[in-house]
């Protein structure tokens, strides 16, 4: 009996001091509950109970080189609804399809979708938005937002890019620069009950959005409509399939304008035009999606070309920095050459007879590039292609560039070489071209053509400086002075005679090239120019794709080249100079 009794008692004891344990731990978890995890679950409290609404931040502006905008932004609002505090569905439905132009059955069905925030609209005209918030309606917001506005429609449409619903950029600068454009969002704040429904006399809290930074580029709009006009112009005149144009300053790479037309509207984007609008077939989503990246494409810098004859001038000054050929050689030109087992000929069937190097470069002469190619040989060719910087690409602040498209080099033999020697059997892009010659008449120095100048704020304040690489010596000032020379006669009495702009000092080569596969007798055209020759301030190139008709680059695009220079030479304030380069001065000094 005692011993039940003892045992009764111990586990009475057991039991209470087991209760007072279980009494602690739930007293230390309270605490750490009450006080070392009180804000996070306040936190938690916080967030049940608050709705929250982003503010777009506005876009940084693009500008010109002048100041000129570019790209800017326009007030629009984003329209939603809140479905707990809809009080008359109906006439929300009502004014929605109304104010909106939207679907009556699309509209019922976000409205009455149980959501704690259903979007109804995006990008509405800001007109729309004030009447929609005019009615009062319980439960429908009305945000304002922005939407980026192009002022010039399509010009620089490739250039600029444009940008997506969440106003982040798609294709071009917009896309390259997205972080200092795009600022940072801001938020409304605004506090419900457990039903998710909006208290009254709380007001909202705001977190104000930061404005993008506004991005000076080096383009003028000036210079790139011009640009753009001709290259219009000569579109229409030859039914080409597209036509590039670009303007740089050949001394720091500075891109003065670049188009490749047909250009699109920026303030359309996805709003196929032209010939690309014809081809795409209805309701085929992957032909449309195709039919809008060539559309977007820059042939500048995403699309290579066989360059023809205009490459001439980089075998030239190869041949010339090497010292295997000098302007006082002479050759003879029958008309072909050949090589190995390959008769490849001139452009001139009966042959350019007798001929100095410097003749034969104004003639555009293939027989005697091909010689000066098989004399510096295949190693020593790759060699200066890769001094020069053509292996790689030019750097340019733009997405998506191409890279040359080039044999491997132990793949080049003497037929290879010939071909290679006067711009053909391999690729390279417009940019690269332009880039390269730029670095070849500038007095050597590679550099990278680039359009981002500057960043700011909207009062001015300055925030960022870029700095774009320069300075690699790729050859000697004394081949430098010898191509512009050259280059100067092929403009004075040569193949791009109808460049010549009396007053001026210009040199350029031309170039006609044929597309692949050979058989599709298609061709391209091209000119690239400079001016003034004996100190070059700005350098152009023309590419026209596939013209109809005559179809030669001195014939074509020369012209087209001289209309944008005498337009922006005086522009840019150089002016006309009645001193001529003679030959025999030049040549006594060499």
């Amino acid at each position: 009996m005692e011993r039940a009794k003892s045992y009764h008692r111990r586990k009475i004891v057991i039991t209470f001091f087991g209760m007072i344990l279980v009494l602690a731990l739930l007293g230390v978890r309270l605490t750490k509950l009450m006080i070392g995890d009180s804000e996070y679950y306040a936190s938690l409290a916080q967030d049940l109970h608050e709705r929250e609404r982003t503010i777009k931040a506005q876009r940084g502006r693009i500008l010109d080189r002048n100041g000129v905008v570019l790209a800017d932004n326009r007030t629009v609002c984003t329209i939603s609804v809140i479905h707990s505090q809809i009080r008359d569905p109906e006439q929300v439905i009502k004014v929605l399809t109304k104010e909106l132009k939207l679907d009556e059955t699309a509209v019922r069905k976000r409205v009455e979708k149980v959501s704690s925030i259903e979007r109804i609209a995006k990008n509405v005209e800001k007109e729309a938005g004030d009447r929609i918030r005019e009615y009062d309606l319980a439960g429908v917001k009305v945000d304002e937002d922005y939407r980026r506005y192009y002022p010039f429609g399509s010009m620089a449409s490739k250039v600029l890019g444009f940008t997506g619903g969440d106003n982040q950029g798609i294709i071009g600068l917009e896309v390259e620069y997205d972080r200092v454009l795009e600022g940072m969002p801001g938020k409304i704040l605004t506090l419900t009950d457990a039903r998710g429904v909006e208290l009254e006399n709380t007001g909202e809290s705001r977190l104000e959005p930061e404005e993008g930074l506004d991005l000076k580029i080096s383009l003028d709009a000036n210079i790139q409509k011009f640009a753009e006009q001709a290259a219009d112009k000569v579109m229409d005149q030859k039914q080409a399939e597209s036509v590039s144009v670009i303007i740089l300053n050949p001394k720091n790479g500075e891109l003065y304008a670049m188009t490749n037309v047909p250009e699109f509207d920026l303030n359309n984007p996805y709003e196929l035009t032209g010939v690309l609008q014809e081809k795409t077939t209805d309701g085929d989503s992957d032909s449309l999606q195709n039919a809008l990246n060539r559309m977007w494409r820059n042939g500048c810098l995403n699309d290579t070309y066989e360059p023809g004859s205009t490459f001439k001038i980089i075998t030239a000054a190869a041949g010339l920095e090497a010292g295997v050929v000098t302007l006082q050689d002479t050759f003879s030109c029958p008309g072909f050459k050949i090589v190995e087992d390959r008769r490849i000929r001139c452009h001139k069937v009966g042959g350019h007879g007798a001929e100095t190097f410097v003749q034969a470069t104004q003639n555009s002469c293939n027989p005697v590039f091909i010689e000066i190619g098989l004399r510096l040989g295949a190693e020593r060719y790759f060699s200066y292609f890769r001094q020069f910087g053509l292996n790689e690409k030019t750097g340019v602040d733009l997405p998506g560039e191409a890279a040359t498209i080039m044999h491997r080099e132990e793949n080049v033999g003497q037929v290879e070489l010939a071909t290679i020697s006067f711009g053909q059997s391999f690729q390279i892009t417009p940019l690269q071209l332009a880039a390269t010659v730029s670095s070849i008449i500038n007095g050597g120095t590679r550099i990278t053509p680039h359009l981002a100048l500057e960043a700011g704020e909207r009062d001015g304040t300055l925030r960022t400086v870029y700095t774009h690489e320069t300075g690699k010596q790729i050859l000697s000032e004394k081949t430098s002075q010898t191509i512009r020379y050259l280059l100067e006669q092929v403009v004075d009495g040569g193949g791009g005679k109808n460049a010549y702009i009396e007053g001026y000092r210009i040199g350029g080569k031309t170039a006609t090239s044929e597309t692949l596969p050979r058989s599709a007798n298609q061709y391209i055209s091209s000119f690239i120019g400079f001016a003034p020759a004996d100190d070059p301030q700005v350098l152009a190139l023309c590419v026209i794709n596939k013209p109809q008709g005559v179809y030669y680059g001195g014939t074509i695009a020369a012209p087209v080249v001289k209309e944008i220079f005498e337009n922006i030479l005086p522009y840019l304030g150089l002016e006309k100079a009645a001193a001529e380069t003679e030959i025999g001065t030049f040549l006594a000094n060499s």
